[in-house]
């Protein structure tokens, strides 16, 4: 971000060079931006002022943000405030000269989602499988990314929650502050009624089954996120609803009574019956054969697990919603191809 130049306000130097002073030599991609005064409005109002700072100087070493802080270089309203400070709407924001990193070239391709509801306040919309919904992790952009690049003028857009990568479904994104407080307090509160659609291998049994079984998550050698059932892990509850049975397979409806990551995948493999095409979790065999299909079975080249339904209170309006996204077509053929079910 060059000089915070999506900031207006004043902008002070001391010790302002003489004739013939040459400047330092920075490296091409930092600048050294002058003091900053910046009127928060409405849509920053309530954040932490370390939160905010940490957000708007790109580059800038936590530790660096703290230091300023604690040193009384940042003020607010012309006096000096601590990191646990909570921005208010017309406050004015003294930042400091700080090095901060060149705002890259924007190399993300704007992309717009299927869209299943967009008010003011929020936007949902159809994820496909195989997208990202950020970038990290090996991947440079994913839905947020590409959904601000296409809607330049959009002064705010936050994701609400995750789906994995290969997970299709709806993704709930806030287009304002309080509507994204909103919703996190509903998700925290468990008030939020998350449900998906999952493919599990197996013989499944039971109509109805809760698994409630404790989340522990770590990273492996190579960086990559890894979830397993442990003693000391956290409290997890899946509920899971037989809506069809195949030869060796199961349509599933998994309710989540809690949000931990990799939940689902980890419940049903754990109970012996992994999400088809799930590449950490599943039958790695299996998943291979089905990617190849045969004469009588489609093929199936991504995880069957679908965010199909949602239901929260509108985050302005109070109301109560329920949004759907139909199943992912490649997972209603592939469904197609094993046949009539057995119930």
């Amino acid at each position: 971000m060059k000089d915070l130049e999506r900031f207006s306000g004043k902008t002070t130097q001391k010790g302002a060079p003489g004739p013939g002073h040459k400047p330092a030599a920075t490296s091409p991609n930092t600048v050294l931006p002058q003091a900053q005064f910046v009127t928060i409005g409405e849509e920053e109002a309530g954040q932490r002022i370390d939160n905010y700072l940490l957000r708007v100087c790109k580059g800038v070493p936590k530790s660096h943000i703290y230091r300023i802080l604690r040193s009384g270089e940042v003020r607010v309203n012309k006096g000096r405030i601590d990191q646990l400070y909570r921005l208010t709407a017309g406050d004015i924001v003294r930042i400091p000269p700080v090095r901060m990193a060149e705002k890259p070239e924007n190399t993300v391709p704007a992309a717009e989602f299927p869209i299943v509801f967009e008010d003011a306040h929020m936007l949902v919309v159809d994820k496909p499988a195989g997208v990202a919904v950020h970038g990290g992790s090996g991947v440079s952009f994913g839905v947020i990314e590409q959904l601000r690049a296409s809607r330049p003028d959009a002064k705010f857009l936050e994701l609400v929650h995750r789906l994995d990568r290969e997970t299709s479904g709806l993704l709930l994104l806030a287009k304002k502050r309080s509507a994204l407080t909103s919703l996190h307090e509903q998700m925290r509160d468990g008030v939020t009624d998350k449900r998906y659609l999952a493919l599990a291998v197996g013989d499944w049994k039971n109509q109805r089954q809760h698994v409630k079984l404790p989340l522990h998550k770590y990273t492996t050698a190579d960086g990559e996120r890894r979830v397993a059932v442990q003693a000391d892990g956290m409290a997890s509850h899946t509920v899971f609803t037989l809506l069809r049975k195949y030869d060796n397979f199961a349509l599933l409806e998994a309710e989540l009574k809690t949000g931990r990551t990799h939940q689902i995948r980890v419940h049903l493999a754990s109970s012996g019956f992994p999400i088809a095409g799930d590449d950490k979790y599943g039958d790695f065999a299996l998943n291979k054969a089905l990617q190849k299909g045969d004469g009588r079975r489609g093929a199936l080249k991504r995880m069957f697990l679908h965010a199909h339904q949602i239901s929260f209170t509108h985050p302005d309006t109070g109301k109560m919603m329920t949004l759907n996204a139909p199943l992912a077509p490649e997972c209603e053929k592939f469904l197609v191809s094993l046949g009539q079910p057995r119930s």
